[in-house]
């Protein structure tokens, strides 16, 4: 009922704590992305829809020949079926068909594939493609500045392009020219998952004006390598800088293998990889089994010992999460500023500010000290919560080290885009920038550039890699 009061409120008390001039210049920037919008194919966006809607009605025509259901799709009706058919089951989410097809026999696991085929969303994706193309076939405003406002990254927006599933096949041009056509009896006879198929041409639909080609570039190992340098965890860095695989490094470490002794395949290469992917954080064994870890072949025995193993083999980057955690309990208790490892954590108008090494703040409302779930000591502070409401959130030292990594990354990639300002950047997806190029542009050229270290990250190695497409995709 007083909104304009409410806001002029708002704005004074905002005055206190200025934004930098160089967010506005990124802020700029990502409204001339936003502004300058992506290319859609749209007739591969409109075949596509046309198809899945073929392709869901054929399959559910097959699904009600071998379940004789009125309405294959309804959950209800398709938990009574297979309880009648001697396979109960309390739900049929994606996890849960999947769990059920490794026993499921004959006809119960044909109906189950069928069903895991019709729950394929992919094409909600091109029915927003269709909805938000403007009348030159470009999509715009995609993605939003400082979207997590946490660390400051950006999120995606009305097509959602953070998310976009990735694609494996190797024919992939072939698939795609026949989506193209609309020809479905072919695409039908050569894959036997035309919803799969589908998914896997979405990000295809994004494509370069005629006579341009996309350079899509990439950092590697960025959250890894930041997270090292960070914590001053030096072989990590070494092993980056001289181009060594970090998983194969890690797990020769953790387990004590000779140098030379794992390989790509190796399975302590993947049990390396998972943990490096799982721990970083503090994550423990539930963050383990959140990614994968029993699916991939660990037992539930193992994972205790694989995440001492990582910790031990990465000393410094667990002294970083309570150095942290101690450097923001501190500042709050004395409403004062502390320092670790180059980071500042500061006190101010009942605020707690973590200055990074670029000068950009990360900013937490009204902390103050409490008791977590398992009555230790935190900092808690008032944000939007896991349930996307103004709540009071616990603090830990691995979400300390997670906001603050996360939030460099970010850094380097604003930085990275702010040296591309004279080039046509038409998306930028987590730590990747997709640039129209003319023809006759540099792949080398635009990874050395991306490859430039910030000058306020003296000793950070920084690796640029990409490759060049006529429409995009994961290469």
């Amino acid at each position: 009922k007083r909104d304009v009061e409410t806001e002029m409120a708002i704005q004074a008390r905002l005055t206190k704590f200025p934004v930098p001039d160089s967010v506005w210049e990124q802020y700029c920037q990502d409204q001339e992305i936003n502004d300058r919008g992506v290319q859609l194919d749209m007739t591969l966006v409109q075949n596509a829809i046309a198809l899945d809607e073929q392709s869901k009605t054929e399959l559910t025509q097959k699904m009600r020949e071998l379940t004789e259901l009125n309405n294959p799709n309804s959950v209800t009706q398709m938990k009574n079926w297979l309880a009648e058919n001697g396979m109960e089951t309390d739900t049929l989410g994606k996890k849960a068909v999947a769990e059920l097809l490794k026993s499921a026999p004959g006809q119960l696991g044909e109906v189950l594939e069928l069903r895991q085929q019709l729950a394929k969303s992919s094409v909600t994706k091109y029915q927003a493609m269709e909805a938000v193309a403007c009348s030159d076939d470009r999509a715009r405003g995609l993605f939003q500045f400082y979207g997590a406002n946490r660390t400051g990254r950006a999120a995606g927006r009305l097509i959602q392009c953070q998310n976009l599933p990735q694609n494996h096949m190797t024919d992939l041009e072939q698939a795609r020219s026949l989506v193209r056509s609309g020809d479905f009896a072919t695409l039908n006879l050569l894959y036997d998952n035309v919803p799969a198929v589908l998914s896997e041409l979405i990000r295809t639909a994004f494509v370069p004006q005629n006579g341009r080609k996309f350079i899509v570039a990439d950092f590697s190992s960025i959250e890894a390598v930041v997270l090292a340098w960070l914590a001053g965890e030096k072989w990590t860095l070494e092993a980056y800088a001289q181009k060594r695989d970090l998983y194969i490094e890690n797990a020769e470490i953790m387990f004590g293998a000779p140098k030379g002794s794992i390989d790509k395949k190796s399975p302590m290469r993947q049990k390396s990889k998972i943990a490096v992917l799982a721990c970083g954080y503090q994550g423990s064994v539930g963050a383990l089994k959140a990614r994968g870890a029993l699916e991939m072949g660990c037992n539930e025995q193992e994972l205790k010992p694989l995440v001492d193993a990582w910790r031990a083999a990465n000393p410094n980057i667990v002294r970083f999460w309570w150095d942290a955690d101690k450097a923001a309990k501190d500042a709050v208790k004395q409403k004062t500023t502390t320092e670790t490892r180059g980071i500042r954590f500061s006190y101010q108008g009942d605020m707690l500010f973590i200055t990074l090494p670029s000068g950009r703040k990360l900013s937490y409302v009204k902390p103050r000290i409490g008791t977590n779930r398992f009555g230790s000591e935190c900092v808690t502070y008032e944000g939007i919560g896991a349930t996307k409401k103004w709540e009071r959130i616990e603090s830990s030292p691995g979400k300390w080290v997670e906001n603050i990594t996360q939030a460099v990354a970010r850094d380097i990639l604003y930085h990275a885009l702010s040296t591309f300002r004279s080039s046509d950047v038409v998306m930028h997806i987590h730590d990747e920038i997709v640039i129209e190029a003319d023809r006759h542009i540099s792949l080398e050229a635009v990874c050395e550039q991306m490859s430039r270290v910030p000058p306020w990250a003296k000793g950070l190695p920084l690796r640029a890699d990409g490759y060049e497409c006529d429409f995009y995709q994961k290469n």
